[in-house]
């Protein structure tokens, strides 16, 4: 299609729902479009349209007349559509039925998500239908968690898949600024762009443009903060975006694919919104309180799982196995992302924060290896692409996490090249989904863009991450406040106490929020980041949190990461080819825990309960302890099977790798005397070199291909 229809998104729908269609008709009578003279109304009478679904054939149109279907059952108030989604028995529609404003960023609300709703295309799919169909009603428990646990955020007017610097960039083209805003968002960021699929190409090949109804979601946090710094009104933002492309969770989503798309990526955009001074410079003339956000300050960052082919097995242990797998696409895979992050941002920084020792070393030797590889065969990446390693664990040892300005100081020249992003507006307007020039950024004046970005990364890209990005935001934070006057040249802003403990809050909350996404829990450090200092009460909650990250990403992350498969498009339902998503485990497997439950069941009643004799009560204990100590031993030797893993798209793959690259011992990948009786494990881990067992695991093994086999479960 040439041209779309650029008018404001329809922001409250009334849904008919009947059996032979849904009819979405716009529910308001006007709707608002913020431009540079203040909000201006378009009459939804001359505009007026409502999308038909024809539930018989799945067929959607644009009904000018808004002819409501005979018959209809009810009327539901819902605030956007999401998508259609294609599950076992039938196509779904999945709409948002409840909202709550956030905040109000320059004129345009932001919302976020929180009820949702299924409705089934096919008219024979009733709720006891599909309730009574195995697969269809665990499919859709799977989607009603992802939606339940994500944080999915969107707006009518502003782009929020898009940074300042990209909206402005939109703006200035004369062909992208009058595109709609579905067409303008960031396809990465774009989270519900998979479910949007049928409508998009019917709007852009079918001859029926719904741009009206496709609604952009983002997966992140949104953090708008009003404070005061030196008598200055400012608006304080941050805003993570979670990228839609190899989404998943802690242990199920590692690396990178072959497309170049890493897990766990984000990219972290911290905004400053102010106005000049009025004339003579006296800022109490201004109205207190009020910023329409006339100037503009913008740092991006970025951080994602290291861009190798690695995995983590989980095993039960704390320490997962730790797997790296050397493809011959490896090379061209780490090109494609870093080509892509260059083309995106400019010069790109990796800073990696694993650890130089144990466990994490063979990811840094990798790393290094493969960098320096595509480094050197390719002068693009060897110009663009700059590798910078530092030992986070090391260098703020003792609970010196101040120690991160050491980094600062070695990024600095690069980060002062790089520079940020800065603008004057004549009007608070937004940049972006309006066809008036004056609301859409064209009258911008840009003093400086920023040229590259930092690229963090740890194993996790959670805790020390977090540390590292609140440390390097606090910097731009102090450049971009001196080069606008707001504070002078010898002045910091942690000279002002009540404005640092917004900021940590917010840094804080935004590093809670990308931890629960991806791990399940809030993130580590987290007294750091919110107060500045590290605590022994925060390190308590650090245990408690460690505990219930290994419970989640051992027992529940399964159904999380089949929740992400499903809403992102990477396992797409085959119409009556779905096997039974049960349990295929032996009986003595399944019923292990069943033993162990009862057997420390009973030993704890021998030991708390009255008895006859000490005779009696020791021949029971020895019993139980047998049964508790055999079905413990066995779970233990065979933790791969009780964890809980994706059934719709098991990785398969690493679990059965036996080619080149490198890997830590394999454990509970079956039942061995060693399992069984420690008094063996001990005496193998003496034999390669262990003490107590505990070393042999992190040593690791350089595989070559064909020379050993790799373990695979059931």
């Amino acid at each position: 299609m040439s041209s779309y229809n650029t008018l404001p998104l329809h922001e409250t729908l009334n849904l008919y729902v009947s059996p032979t269609a849904y009819v979405f008709e716009p529910a308001s009578s006007s709707s608002p479009t913020h431009g540079f003279d203040g909000p201006a109304f378009v009459n939804e009478k001359d505009s007026r349209e409502s999308l038909y679904v024809d539930r018989r054939t799945g067929r959607m149109s644009l009904n000018e007349s808004s002819q409501i279907p005979f018959g209809k059952e009810k009327v539901i108030t819902c605030y956007g559509i999401i998508g259609t989604l294609s599950l076992a028995t039938t196509d779904f529609l999945l709409i948002i039925t409840s909202r709550t404003p956030s905040c109000r960023l320059l004129s345009q609300p932001i919302y976020l998500a929180t009820d949702f709703r299924l409705l089934p295309l096919s008219p024979l799919s009733t709720s006891s239908t599909i309730l009574d169909h195995p697969v269809e009603k665990e499919l859709i428990s799977l989607v009603e968690q992802g939606l339940k646990s994500g944080r999915l955020w969107f707006s009518y007017g502003w782009d929020l898949t898009n940074s300042l610097q990209r909206q402005n960039e939109i703006a200035q083209d004369d062909a992208r600024k009058e595109w709609p805003l579905w067409k303008k968002a960031d396809e990465r960021f774009f989270w519900n762009r998979y479910l949007m699929g049928k409508m998009i190409d019917l709007t852009e090949n079918g001859g029926v443009d719904l741009s009206r109804f496709i609604l952009p979601v983002m997966y992140g946090s949104v953090e708008l903060r009003s404070t005061t710094l030196n008598n200055r009104d400012l608006l304080f933002l941050l805003i993570s975006r979670r990228s839609r492309h190899r989404a998943g969770t802690r242990y199920f989503s590692r690396g990178l694919n072959s497309q170049g798309h890493t897990s766990n990526f984000n990219e972290t955009e911290q905004i400053v919104l102010f106005d000049p001074l009025p004339e003579h410079g006296n800022p109490n003339s201004s109205r207190k309180g009020r910023v329409d956000g006339r100037e503009r300050l913008s740092f991006v960052q970025t951080r994602g799982s290291v861009p190798l082919f690695w995995a983590e097995v989980n095993n039960l242990r704390y320490k997962p196995d730790l797997q790296i797998m050397d493809y011959t696409e490896t090379p061209n895979a780490l090109s494609t992302h870093l080509h892509s992050m260059i083309d995106l941002y400019g010069d790109v920084h990796l800073v990696n924060l694993v650890n130089q020792k144990g466990h994490e070393q063979p990811v840094k030797e990798a790393f290094e290896r493969y960098m320096s590889l595509v480094a050197s065969s390719d002068p693009k990446i060897n110009e663009k692409a700059h590798y910078l390693y530092f030992d986070f664990h090391h260098e703020c040892r003792k609970l010196r996490f101040d120690k991160i300005q050491l980094l600062i100081d070695r990024l600095e020249p690069d980060l002062d090249k790089m520079a940020w992003f800065h603008s004057t507006n004549p009007s608070s307007s937004q940049y972006g989904n309006s066809h008036h020039s004056s609301e859409s950024g064209e009258n911008a004046t840009v003093l400086s863009r920023q040229q590259g970005v930092i690229r963090t990364n740890c194993m996790d890209c959670l805790d020390r991450t977090n540390v590292a990005q609140s440390a390097l935001g606090r910097w731009a934070l102090n450049k971009q406040l001196r080069t606008v006057g707001i504070i002078s040249v010898k002045e910091r802003v942690e000279e002002h106490e009540e404005f640092m403990t917004m900021f940590r809050h917010v840094w804080a909350d935004h590093g809670d929020t990308v931890s629960r996404a991806y791990a399940g829990t809030g993130a580590l450090k987290a007294d750091y980041t919110r107060t500045g200092t590290r605590s022994k009460e925060g390190m308590l909650q650090d245990g408690y949190k460690s505990v219930m990250r290994y419970i989640r990403n051992n027992f529940f992350d399964g159904d999380r990461q089949d929740a992400f498969d499903i809403l992102t498009g990477a396992w797409v339902a085959k119409r009556g080819g779905i096997p039974p998503l049960t349990d295929t485990r032996p009986l003595l497997m399944r019923a292990m825990p069943y033993i162990l439950a009862f057997a420390l069941t009973m030993i704890l009643a021998a030991v708390t309960l009255p008895r006859t004799s000490e005779l009696s009560i020791y021949s029971f204990l020895v019993l139980w302890v047998f049964l508790a100590f055999f079905s413990g031993s066995y779970i233990w030797g065979n933790g791969t099977s009780y964890v809980s893993w994706p059934r719709l798209n098991p990785p398969l793959e690493v679990l059965s790798w036996n080619g080149p690259g490198a890997r830590s011992i394999a454990r509970g990948r079956g039942l061995s005397l060693a399992n069984v009786i420690p008094i063996f494990a001990k005496k193998n881990a003496a034999a390669t070199g262990g003490i107590g067992g505990r070393p042999a695991v992190y040593k690791m093994e350089e595989v070559e291909l064909g020379k050993r086999k790799g373990a695979l479960i059931d």
